[in-house]
C-alpha cells in the first residue's frame, strides 16, 4: 500500500482579497452542498487504488466557510476511501472571522487536527488595505479558542513588504504572534499577480523597493527565528516539530492528489491539474482533470524544490551534476548565498531572497 496526501481545494469565499490569484467565487449554500458531494464522488474514485493517506488539506478560497457537517461528510469520505494513518496530519485553513466556539468544535469532532489562519497582519492599517474583514484583536482572539477548544498545532499566515510597511510595524506583527500559541508561521512577501484586483488597481507602483522588500524579508527571517520559529522553507517557519508535513511533500516531490476545481496532483507518475470551473467540478460525474507534466520530479524540478528547503539539496542524490555544482558553489558561497558542509548545498537567507537566480545559476 503506497502512501499519499490529498488536497482538497474550497473555491468560496465569502469575499475576494484584492492580492488573491486563486481560483474561488463567492459561497453559496446551493453550491457548497453540490460541490461536496463532487468531492465525495472524486475521493470514492481512488477507493480501489489501496492507498494510504499521512496528511489531507483543505485549502482554498476559504474552508471554513464549510458547516461542520458537511467536513464531516468529506472527512468520512476520506476513511472509507483511503487508509487513513492515525497520526494523519489534517490541516484547514481558516479565516479569523469565520471561527467560533461550535465551529471550532466541529472541525475537532470531523478530524481536523491543524488549523491554518490567515491573518496577515496584526496592524489595523495594514488589515484594511488588504481588504481582510478582521482586526488583529478578532485574529488574537481566534487563535486563543482554537488553542482552547483543543487545537495543538495552529498556523498563522504574515504578509511583508506592504506599502508603506516599516521594520517596526512588521516586528510588532511579529511581536503580538509570537505571543500567542502558535506553532507555526507562513510569511509571505506579498506579490501582485496579472489579474488581480490589486494588479488593476496599480497597487505593485506603491510596493517597496527590492531593497527595502529584501531588508523587511531578513528582518523577518532573523525575528522569527529569536522567538523560536525556525526556517524550514524560504516562507515557512516552525517551532521544532511542527512543520507542515502536507506542503513538504510538495518541496521533497511526494505523491499528493488535488480535488476540487484548480486543484493540483502528483499522482501516478504525472502532474495533472482539475479545471477552474466549479459548474463543472459539481455536473461532472468525475473531475475534469488535463496532465500538465508527464514526468515529473526530474533533476531540475527536484533539485529546485528541495533548495527551497534549509535542509537543502544533497549531492549523493544527483550524483551525475555533482561535479558541475561543485564548480559553481565557491562564489555563492563567497557572496554569501549558499552553504555547502561536503554534502549538502542550502541557501541562506540572503541566498533565499534570490532563490530564483541562484537556482537557475546552479542546476541549468
Amino acid at each position: 500500500m503506497s502512501d499519499t496526501g490529498i488536497y482538497i481545494h474550497v473555491p468560496f469565499c465569502a469575499r475576494k482579497c484584492g492580492y488573491c490569484d486563486f481560483y474561488s467565487g463567492k459561497y453559496s449554500r446551493e453550491d457548497s452542498e453540490g460541490y461536496v458531494k463532487a468531492v465525495i464522488r472524486n475521493l470514492e474514485s481512488f477507493s480501489s487504488e489501496e492507498l494510504s493517506a499521512s496528511t489531507v488539506y483543505f485549502g482554498g478560497g476559504t474552508p471554513s466557510l464549510l458547516s461542520s457537517q458537511q467536513l464531516r461528510l468529506i472527512m468520512d469520505s476520506v476513511r472509507s476511501s483511503f487508509q487513513l494513518l492515525p497520526e494523519a496530519e489534517i490541516t484547514l485553513e481558516a479565516n479569523p472571522s469565520t471561527i467560533n466556539d461550535e465551529k471550532l468544535s466541529g472541525m475537532l469532532e470531523a478530524g481536523i487536527n491543524r488549523l491554518s489562519l490567515g491573518v496577515q497582519s496584526m496592524n489595523s492599517d495594514e488589515l484594511r488595505f488588504l481588504g481582510r474583514s478582521h482586526s488583529p484583536e478578532r485574529a488574537e482572539k481566534a487563535v486563543r479558542d482554537a488553542a482552547a477548544a483543543g487545537f495543538g498545532n495552529i498556523s498563522c499566515d504574515l504578509m511583508t513588504a506592504l506599502p508603506g510597511q516599516t521594520e517596526e510595524k512588521l516586528l510588532c506583527s511579529i511581536d503580538r504572534l509570537s505571543e500567542l500559541p502558535l506553532q507555526h508561521i507562513s510569511a509571505y512577501i506579498l506579490k501582485v499577480e496579472e489579474g488581480t484586483p490589486f494588479f488593476h488597481s496599480g497597487v505593485g507602483e506603491i510596493l517597496p523597493d527590492d531593497d527595502s522588500s529584501a531588508q523587511l524579508y531578513l528582518t523577518m527571517v532573523k525575528a522569527l527565528e529569536e522567538r523560536g520559529f525556525m526556517q524550514y522553507e524560504v516562507s515557512n517557519f516552525a517551532r521544532p516539530g511542527f512543520e507542515s508535513r502536507h506542503n513538504s511533500r510538495y518541496w521533497k516531490c511526494q505523491d499528493y492528489i488535488g480535488i476540487g476545481p484548480s486543484a493540483h496532483s502528483c499522482h501516478g507518475g504525472k502532474r495533472y491539474a482539475a479545471e477552474a470551473d466549479i459548474r463543472s467540478f459539481i455536473a461532472s460525474p468525475l473531475q475534469e482533470v488535463y496532465v500538465t507534466d508527464e514526468s515529473p520530479c526530474g533533476f531540475e524540478e527536484y533539485s529546485m524544490l528541495r533548495l527551497r528547503l534549509k535542509e537543502g539539496l544533497r549531492l549523493e542524490d544527483v550524483q551525475e551534476h555533482r561535479s558541475d555544482i561543485e564548480k559553481k558553489l565557491p562564489q555563492l558561497m563567497r557572496e554569501g548565498y549558499a552553504e555547502f558542509d561536503g554534502e549538502t548545498v542550502s541557501l541562506t537567507p540572503k541566498g533565499f531572497l534570490m532563490s530564483n537566480s541562484v537556482i537557475e545559476y546552479l542546476i541549468f
